[in-house]
């Protein structure tokens, strides 16, 4: 087992929680910046990250980082890396993507094609050809370059991690897998109190607590593109991660967790997802109006992404919406709210501020994630 820095990127905003994520995997975590998490790892830390890590994009393997501020110095500090180490003769390799801020090199085409080139050189070098088959297995990277600083990143995941593999069908403005996980670790919540999503489209909020209460791996069911990776990670890590994710599963609980929407159309989504994703059962879903939003018990969550006003005809709704779910959660005696949302009159509706407010960007999007927070509940009497 050899030791590597890994990059774990993810949304802005949300960086202590995938932090709080690898530290709870037993790794330990040597920088946070903004929208990425670095930690040391082996190769069975690869596995571990790509099958466990709910709110990360995906997991790199650092290559290296040195500062560039020509296209001459790009290549030749590309050139410099062993990639040999890295990718076999027959490889298929290349730039996925290329990010520039606060840098002299800005052009993402300009830095791909040039790094392109500089590993070829590289590795003609070492494997005495001057054209590469790269018939075999993808290894693609990424860079960023931050202030001139060029960091390159192996992508061990290929597919973001927010695609756990359920989500067949979306509604209209469907929230990311990883990003709906995070915001849940953002609030009290767990297993055994209540969460209900009123507008909970095609089941992101609900699917993902249920993944968390029956302690499902978000990647246990998806395969990851550095599973062919044999030259690095052996084929044996794979298979006893992916048993070991196997073996944590408990699907022998009760669970209090309800998926509500208007629209039928969108319910009969949520639970083919939620069937697909295996925890079908732990979820109940319901066509039924925010206007109708009740609940007898106590202490209950209610986790949601309301419309923001763009994914509805009339935006003149779209206050009235907020006010209607403002005074639902009213009538919930010791409930709490957890909303997303970038409609910016949503506290002015909802009828009271918001207890914390914190920026979260949903894509390109700016967002503010608001909790309006309930009491806790009495502390259980000790066994």
């Amino acid at each position: 087992m050899s030791m590597m820095e890994l990059l774990a990127p993810c949304h802005f905003g949300l960086e202590s929680v995938l932090k709080r994520e690898i530290n709870d995997l037993g790794y330990d975590v040597t920088q946070v910046s903004d929208g990425r998490v670095t930690f040391i790892g082996d190769e069975e830390a690869i596995c571990r990250a790509n099958i466990g890590l709910r709110t990360a994009e995906r997991v790199l393997i650092k290559v290296d980082e040195f500062t560039a501020v020509t296209y001459d110095e790009l290549f030749e500090g590309t050139k410099a890396i062993d990639w040999s180490a890295y990718i076999p003769k027959d490889g298929r390799f290349w730039v996925a993507k290329a990010a520039s801020i606060k840098s002299k090199l800005f052009s993402p085409s300009d830095i791909q094609s040039i790094m392109k080139k500089a590993m070829v050189d590289s590795l003609s070098k070492v494997y005495h050809i001057e054209r590469f088959p790269e018939t075999g297995n993808d290894y693609p990277l990424r860079v960023f370059l931050m202030k001139d600083v060029v960091t390159i990143g192996l992508d061990t995941s290929g597919d973001s991690l927010h695609k756990r593999g359920y989500r067949k069908l979306t509604s209209k403005a469907p929230l990311a897998e990883n990003l709906a996980a995070a915001l849940i670790m953002l609030t009290p919540w767990n297993k055994d109190r209540i969460l209900v999503d009123p507008f909970c489209g095609s089941g992101t909020f609900p699917i993902e607590a249920a993944l968390m209460a029956a302690n499902v791996a978000p990647g246990m069911n998806r395969r990851f593109t550095a599973c062919k990776w044999d030259n690095i990670i052996p084929s044996s890590e794979w298979k006893a991660c992916y048993e070991e994710a196997k073996d944590l599963v408990d699907m022998n609980i009760e669970t209090d967790i309800k998926g509500y929407d208007y629209d039928e159309s969108m319910i009969a989504v949520a639970r083919q997802n939620a069937a697909l994703s295996g925890v079908g059962k732990l979820i109940h879903f319901e066509t039924r109006g925010v206007d109708e939003l009740s609940d007898p018990g106590k202490y209950g969550f209610i986790m949601t992404n309301p419309p923001y006003g763009e994914r509805i005809g009339d935006k003149d709704n779209v206050g009235e919406l907020y006010a209607t779910l403002g005074r639902r959660f009213a009538e919930l005696d010791s409930w709490s709210l957890y909303m997303i949302t970038a409609y910016e009159q949503a506290e002015k509706e909802i009828g009271r501020k918001a207890d914390k407010n914190r920026k979260i960007y949903n894509g390109m999007m700016q967002t503010r994630f608001y909790s309006f927070m309930g009491p806790k509940p009495p502390a259980r009497p000790k066994k």
